[in-house]
């Protein structure tokens, strides 16, 4: 059962088909709505399971990262989820996607993840026989392992690729912006930082992975975060390095040796404080911060890391 990677091109993850043509292919129920907030937004919200549901395995609730959004290349893990059984859920965060909110500007994480407990909380509801994971890509790691510390019972894993626990040398502002940060923050909090690239240049280490994502018709116009965002940003990762050891979920932590975005010593540092009994670190050399955005083979080497790691938990919740 191959990855749905191997289908896109260059011009969508969707390769020659139309998005329901390969939702028919995979044999693929998806379901999209909007969901209000406590702040009466529109949130975009979207599932997919397989056709046959009377099996299903378990539910995972999954976070995009800064700049992304839970429709294009994002959802083709949905996709392999969904065709290995499991219902999969996930929504577009505020400012991004379909989502209400000024693009990228996330001054206060809390909204953001209560958005996230709201969604998720009432698809547990709707399966409450399933065994419940979260998964986080970036800052979407970031988020669940928030909301991982935030309930701590409530969910029987936790899988996060390339988290956002440290911002790589490579990737923060320039000195002396770092430091001025707050005052710029304060100041002028939509004013968009300097750093070297956009993230999407240093993601995705496949060019044709770079074009399909610009190619998204929800791409933000700016990648550059605002100063509001960025100090929240780094508030969070400071947050996250503090209180890992409260940590008790089954956790699995992926991350790729050559990540330019989010830096892998910050990984490593909360995989060992975490308080977890059952956690996993693995590390690809050589791969970037994107996993999906490297060569189809290591996309698919990846997930199956990740779909047999939650296979194994999900069937212990039933013995």
């Amino acid at each position: 059962m191959s990855h749905p990677i191997f289908q896109s091109n260059e011009n969508s993850p969707y390769g020659e088909m139309t998005r329901e043509e390969f939702y028919k292919q995979h044999k693929i129920i998806h379901k999209q709505s909007f969901m209000l907030n406590k702040q009466n937004m529109k949130i975009f919200t979207q599932s997919w399971q397989p056709e046959s549901t009377n099996q299903l395995r378990g539910l995972v609730g999954m976070i995009h990262g800064y700049t992304s959004e839970s429709s294009w290349l994002f959802e083709l893990n949905a996709v392999a989820l969904a065709k290995a059984g499991f219902f999969a859920c996930a929504l577009d965060l505020q400012g991004h996607g379909y989502s209400e909110g000024s693009p990228g500007y996330i001054p206060n994480i809390q909204p953001v993840i209560q958005d996230c407990i709201q969604y998720f909380d009432s698809a547990r509801v709707d399966h409450p026989e399933l065994p419940a994971f979260l998964y986080g890509e970036s800052l979407g790691g970031a988020i669940a392992t928030l909301i991982c510390l935030r309930q701590k019972t409530v969910w029987n894993g936790l899988i996060l690729s390339g988290p956002m626990f440290g911002v790589s040398q490579k990737y923060k502002p320039v000195w002396p912006l770092e430091k001025l940060l707050p005052l710029a923050a304060f100041i002028a909090p939509s004013w968009r930082i300097v750093i070297t690239k956009p993230p999407a240049s240093k993601s995705y280490k496949e060019e044709w992975k770079k074009k399909v994502v610009l190619k998204s018709p929800n791409r933000l116009a700016s990648q550059k975060p605002p100063a509001a965002t960025a100090l929240e940003l780094l508030k969070v990762c400071e947050y996250i390095q503090r209180n890992s050891h409260e940590l008790e979920v089954p956790l699995l932590i992926l991350q790729g040796g050559d990540d330019k975005v989010c830096d892998p010593e910050a990984a490593k540092f909360v995989y060992k404080s975490a308080g977890s009994n059952d956690k996993t670190m693995k590390i690809y050399p050589g791969m970037g911060h994107q996993l999906i955005g490297e060569p189809n083979e290591s996309v698919e080497l990846v997930f199956n890391t990740i779909r047999s790691w939650i296979e194994v938990r999900a069937n212990l919740t039933k013995i």
